[in-house]
């Protein structure tokens, strides 16, 4: 099937491109393979000025960039610059760390001299979302390209102009050719991609049950991988919480992106005596956003990414409603062309729903009523997930006690829950393994290589 650019505003096709057959795939990691061989020997100071020029072309052409990526997957036009300048950061973050990332390590020991020193694994494949398809992919790249590695993209089918413009960006900022490649393959030809002795390691951002194939292939051919899945992030709202922050920070982390986030506020999790009011603020907040055409700058919410996505969203807060939770706001599509889906709160939701155990991937906040601070942290932990979480409260030394005790990669407190090429991002449970970002995530696709001498 080709790679369809589908406007999800229009539902009007905007460009079709055709997939690769098994010739063009295998010349294509044939050529990443030796392109890796040269690149993994040439100095940090030239891989870093790749990644500087990158940023600087981003920066210049972050509408054109960031208007690319409203038309195929109708993020807010606003936000999309916020992604593209996001990608900036992370290409300046390696560029200045990454050297010394990779410095070798001296260890005491038995031996005359001993250390660690590190050296690229090889190929990487990433395969990558739609829903930050210049972030995603550029948070992969940058620390694999400057550890010396070559990277393969296998872009979501629905951004193939985004991937294409991705590896464009890099070619044209002196990277050299095979180095970077986006892969205009199948679904079903990840598979083999991954048994290919030219790849040596995988890393995937996507759903629970790619996860579970990417890992299984990976694990089969034992390859390293790393893998970023879904989450159901908890919101602990506890009795002394900014009421006036809350909020603010709920809308944002629930309702950025159309709610499309991995690490969304999810389940808002709040306490008897500042429940009915955060609900009412909530509900405020959330039928005053601005729903309508991503590429008019006042737009708060677009269209969803694609119809079968909001259709499953619908169908799990039907299901939510007759299971027991009360729709307060929204919870149905809005009557207009496009995938576009009513922002919506559902209220009372209990273990009896779907809204309880599964992520709702969509512009739909969950409340859940705790009966006291150690119920929510009960509640909190009472999921498959483990990516992000957040505790909201006046009293911070409490809520780093609390954020102890709760089974997540990353808890925020006062903060709502995001990415930073700084800090070590991934999760835990069901949310997958590994880490990204940092050095921790640079280290990830390095062969950790012991030297003793006598």
């Amino acid at each position: 099937m080709p790679h369809t650019s589908l406007n999800p505003t229009t539902d009007q096709i905007i460009q079709t491109h055709a997939s690769w057959d098994v010739q063009r795939l295998a010349q294509a990691l044939e050529k990443a393979h030796r392109a890796q061989q040269a690149w993994a020997q040439t100095p940090f100071s030239q891989r870093a000025e790749v990644l500087r020029n990158a940023a600087i072309k981003l920066r210049a052409q972050r509408d054109q960039f960031a208007t690319l990526i409203t038309l195929e997957m109708g993020k807010p036009l606003r936000e999309a610059r916020a992604e593209v300048e996001k990608c900036t950061t992370v290409c300046d973050y390696y560029a200045l760390h990454a050297e010394e990332f990779m410095r070798a390590e001296p260890v005491a020991s038995d031996a005359g001299k001993s250390y660690v020193a590190y050296y690229p694994l090889g190929v990487v494949l990433a395969v990558m979302p739609w829903n930050f398809p210049f972030w995603q992919a550029f948070r992969a790249a940058a620390p694999a390209l400057m550890a010396g590695n070559a990277l393969l993209l296998k872009h979501a089918p629905n951004v193939p102009q985004c991937a294409l413009a991705i590896e464009t960006i890099f070619r044209e900022c002196g990277l050299p050719d095979g180095v970077f490649t986006t892969l205009m393959i199948e679904v079903e030809q990840v598979a083999e991609t991954i048994a290919s002795p030219h790849v040596h390691a995988v890393t995937l951002t996507g759903s629970e049950a790619a996860g579970r194939k990417v890992a299984a292939c990976a694990g089969q051919h034992l390859k390293k991988c790393v893998l970023e899945l879904g989450g159901s992030d908890p919101f602990i709202v506890l009795h002394d919480a900014d009421l006036e922050l809350t909020v603010n920070m709920a809308m944002a982390s629930r309702f950025n992106n159309c709610g499309q986030s991995c690490i969304a506020a999810k389940r808002f999790i709040v306490v008897p005596q500042i429940a009915d009011e955060f609900l009412s603020e909530l509900k405020t907040r959330v039928e005053a956003l601005r729903l309508g055409d991503p590429l008019i700058e006042a737009t708060q919410i677009g269209p969803m990414a694609r119809l079968d996505l909001r259709d499953e969203l619908h169908r799990q807060v039907s299901d939510s409603i007759a299971q027991g939770a009360v729709a307060v706001t929204g919870c149905k599509p809005a009557e207009r062309e496009g995938f576009f889906y009513q922002p919506s709160i559902l209220d009372q939701v209990t273990a009896d729903t779907r809204a309880w155990h599964e992520e709702l991937f969509g512009p739909v906040a969950t409340v859940i009523r705790a009966a006291n601070e150690a119920d929510a942290l009960r509640i909190a932990n009472e999921t498959r997930f483990g990516l992000g979480s957040s505790i909201w409260s006046k009293d911070t030394a409490r809520a780093e006690q609390l954020a102890a005790h709760i089974q997540a990669g990353s808890t925020f407190i006062n903060g709502m829950v995001k990415s930073d090429p700084r800090l070590p991002f991934g999760g835990v449970k069901a949310s997958g393994y590994g880490r990204e970002l940092s050095r921790l995530g640079m280290l990830e696709f390095v062969n950790a290589k012991t030297v003793w001498i006598r």
